[in-house]
């Protein structure tokens, strides 16, 4: 009897506490799906869900958020001085382009003139480079990356590292402790003990963020002694040279640029740092350019800790703008209602709207739930396509004929609220047209999607993709 009383007592607790989660979920979840996901789940699996929902439900870095509001740190005016700094130099692009007001606003980060930008495609070429940019690096090196492997490209990135570290370079190195949980000490031991300056990322640093584990450091960054930078889809590892035997041949594309846009880059790198390490070291904010020329871009690092919803609106920006095309590729495709409903209007007001996913799943649930938005977008003349030369990781868009944008934001909900993303929008015609070209070298190695790519499986996998879709706001 008393064995009852105690089991029904923990389950009228967990009952209880599972109702209180659900109604702190319907007020502070920022999406409407994943409030009724975390509030079902809760009531239905208060024995399961509870846990995680404290542990993945929280939808605000709190700690990095009072940091970067904070009237006493350093680092709060420090953009400011930026911003200074470009307009003296006469970088800062005065007339509004496009509608980047908007951007502007929502990222904090100018529109910058006189930027060069060339296309790196795949990972041969882009670690060919970005080892090129490290071996001439005479006065520091920032490095940040989600994944790094202690493989064959780990380790030679780590002798390259400890060798400019000898020779009296400084360098950064940060890592998001999650996507890198497979890297042993020893490699950051051997950095440390070679003078690199080496951190987690942190993301459960601080009193109140000590089981926080739903957000991620998604960004990869190489800045070169303040002249050079280097941001894209590609993380270190063998797979992304095309060595995987699972995955077969990697398209990825990273983009290298010079100019006003490397002190923005820097500037989203030294944010991360010193949240991680609260340190802030000399870098060189002087913007680099020709007088004349060159590529309008605009940097927008997009995360937790935005007031608003920086990535997704991002992308609900370029799709509204949009009057002959949107191009987009991307590993995952699970946009939110509003992102949905802006594709569905672009396509249906006359848009070129082609969305390039992976034919290979790499996460089961995600791309599961991205079949379940067939019958939204194929009917109203969204062209969805599955790259079918191995596996497709890029997060490339392309928009009417002048604006493209590379970086290593996903379609799809954790990018859009859950990871600090970065992504380089260009407006250049010429770069577009650089864009254009590979896009459409890709859409050839591709199958078109059909609706009974989806009509023609068989129930059970129908039902897995809604339950997947259910799911992916907590994902």
């Amino acid at each position: 009897m008393e064995l009852t009383i105690i089991i029904g007592a923990i389950l009228t607790v967990f009952e209880v506490i599972g109702i209180i989660s659900a109604l702190d979920a319907i007020m502070k979840t920022r999406t409407s799906q994943g409030a009724i996901a975390w509030a079902v789940s809760l009531v239905t699996m208060p024995f399961i869900v509870v846990p995680l929902y404290w542990i993945f439900g929280r939808n605000k870095f709190r700690g990095y958020v009072k940091l970067r509001h904070s009237a006493n740190t350093r680092i709060k005016h420090l953009i400011d001085g930026v911003k200074a700094a470009f307009s003296e130099k006469g970088v800062l692009e005065a007339a509004q382009h496009q509608g980047t007001q908007a951007l502007a606003n929502m990222s904090d980060m100018p529109l910058t003139r006189f930027n060069s930008a060339d296309l790196l495609i795949d990972g041969k070429e882009t670690f060919a480079r970005i080892f090129e940019g490290i071996d001439a690096a005479r006065d520091y090196i920032l490095i940040q990356f989600f994944i790094v492997h202690d493989d064959g490209l780990g380790r030679r990135l780590k002798q390259k590292l400890v060798q400019r570290a000898r020779a009296g370079v400084r360098v950064y190195f940060l890592f998001d402790e999650i996507g890198c949980h497979k890297l042993p000490g020893t490699f950051i031991d051997a950095l440390r003990h070679a003078g690199v300056a080496a951190s987690p990322f942190g993301t459960t640093r601080g009193r109140t963020n000590k089981f926080q584990l739903n957000f991620r450091n998604h960004r990869k960054i190489v800045v070169i002694d303040g002249k050079s930078a280097y941001v894209g889809g590609h993380n270190v590892g063998d797979e992304y040279l095309g060595e995987s035997t699972r995955f077969g041949p990697w398209r990825d594309t990273h983009v290298m640029v010079t100019g006003p846009a490397v002190q923005c880059v820097q500037y989203s790198f030294l944010e991360d740092w010193y949240w991680a390490t609260n340190a802030i070291p000399e870098l060189n904010w002087v913007p680099d350019g020709s007088n004349s020329g060159g590529i309008l871009n605009h940097v927008v690092a997009s995360g937790p800790a935005d007031a608003l919803d920086t990535c997704g609106l991002m992308f609900i920006h370029a799709i509204n703008s949009a009057r002959q095309r949107v191009w987009i590729a991307s590993p995952y495709f699970v946009p939110d209602r509003q992102t949905l409903t802006a594709l569905q209007l672009a396509a249906l007001r006359g848009v070129d709207i082609r969305i390039l996913l992976p034919e290979k799943p790499d996460h089961l649930m995600v791309y599961l739930a991205s079949f379940s938005y067939y019958e939204e977008t194929l009917p109203v003349g969204i062209q969805l396509y599955r790259y079918t030369s191995g596996f497709m990781h890029q997060k490339v868009m392309l928009v009417d004929d002048n604006v493209s944008a590379i970086g290593t934001a996903n379609f799809d909900n954790r990018s859009f609220r859950l990871n600090f993303e970065i992504t380089m929008v260009f407006f250049d015609a010429l770069l577009a047209g650089k864009v254009e070209k590979m896009l459409e070298n890709d859409f050839a190695r591709s199958r078109r999607v059909t609706i009974a790519d989806l009509n023609d499986r068989f129930i059970g996998f129908k039902i897995m993709t809604r339950l997947a879709r259910l799911m992916s706001p907590i994902l």
